[in-house]
């Protein structure tokens, strides 16, 4: 089969022939239709991720036809149109992933390749009203804002909740959940014409945080906020105990813009404020997410579809942070 293949960091994926993969009992070989990029792709190819190895096949979203079964996986599932839940061996407990827990596309070869095997319990039937480059974009960043917003951050009908960065993956699907939730949403970004977006998709108004006052507008225009997404920390992160409403929740999975600075802790323990990090979800988290999206019939948002031979040029474009949602790959 071929192949999008990292040889080393800073290098461009190359398309080329690699091994077809082998399947162990309980793995199925899926025919990749569509498979979608994440800020995580991208780190990996500049070398600052963690577990690194060359050299590797990348991606961890993906959707496709089941064209092959392992030993012992029930027989209903080949030729079936699927999409990979890519938060691999979760473990026991609900609150917290395993030590063995990793995700496709990085320690084992991922999706950005003609052909892809994963174990069948990862295995999902395609929401029938998504294309397959819709259901490919939804997986991973998906499944983050999910737990993000509904299992760890508790947003239920009526709260007023902020994303922050909402030009991402994660940051759009944060929106799009919410929205359908019945939460008052609000945004920020870095480009006006993002946030223009993020209002044609439900939310009630958004600031630019590169501007001076960002916080004290975010606070004139709100009130006070019940739940914060975040997926980027930095200085900015200082500024939202004071835009909380008493018992919100801080919720972030990344650290685009640095670290946790330096915070008002008295601000944290007064107004009875949770942080709260989150990573991915577990197995019960990737089912409920898809029947919440099933049920108010949510499509992703797509920035740009690329070939999936071209995956070099599309990982270049999230380098910029040029798109809103999600750049998918198109086999």
């Amino acid at each position: 089969m071929k192949a999008n293949l990292l040889e080393a960091p800073d290098k461009p994926l190359v398309w080329k022939e690699v091994e077809n993969p082998t399947l162990a009992p309980g793995e199925v070989l899926i025919k990749i239709k569509a498979a979608a990029l994440n800020r995580r792709d991208y780190w990996i190819t500049i070398g600052k991720y963690a577990g690194l190895k060359y050299p590797a096949i990348l991606g961890s979203d993906g959707a496709g036809v089941v064209t092959e079964i392992g030993e012992g996986v029930e027989s209903t599932w080949l030729n079936k149109e699927v999409i990979i839940n890519p938060s691999n061996n979760w473990g026991e407990h609900e609150e917290f992933q395993s030590t063995n827990f990793k995700i496709l596309g990085l320690p084992d070869d991922g999706t950005f390749a003609e052909y892809v095997k994963t174990r069948a319990e990862y295995l999902y039937n395609k929401p029938t009203y998504l294309s397959w480059e819709q259901a490919a974009a939804l997986p991973l960043a998906g499944l983050t804002a999910y737990r993000a917003l509904f299992i760890k951050g508790k947003a239920q009908k009526g709260d007023t909740v902020l994303i922050s960065g909402v030009g991402s993956g994660t940051g759009a699907f944060a929106l799009q959940w919410a929205v359908a939730a019945g939460c008052r949403v609000f945004v920020t970004s870095g480009k006006g014409e993002k946030i223009e977006m993020a209002r044609q998709l439900g939310a009630l108004a958004g600031v630019n945080y590169k501007a001076q006052d960002w916080a004290e507008e975010l606070k004139h225009l709100a009130g006070g906020f019940d739940v914060i997404i975040d997926s980027a920390l930095g200085e900015g992160f200082a500024k939202f105990p004071d835009l909380c409403n008493p018992g919100a929740r801080i919720v972030f999975f990344g650290g685009t813009a640095g670290d946790v600075p330096a915070i008002n802790g008295r601000k944290i323990f007064w107004k009875q404020l949770q942080l709260l990090g989150t990573t991915m979800g577990t197995s019960t988290d990737f089912k409920n997410m898809l029947d919440f999206m099933t049920q108010h019939q949510i499509v992703p948002v797509i920035d740009e579809v690329f070939a999936l031979a071209d995956a070099a040029n599309a990982v270049e474009k999230m380098g910029k942070s040029l798109q809103f949602g999600k750049i998918v790959l198109r086999a």
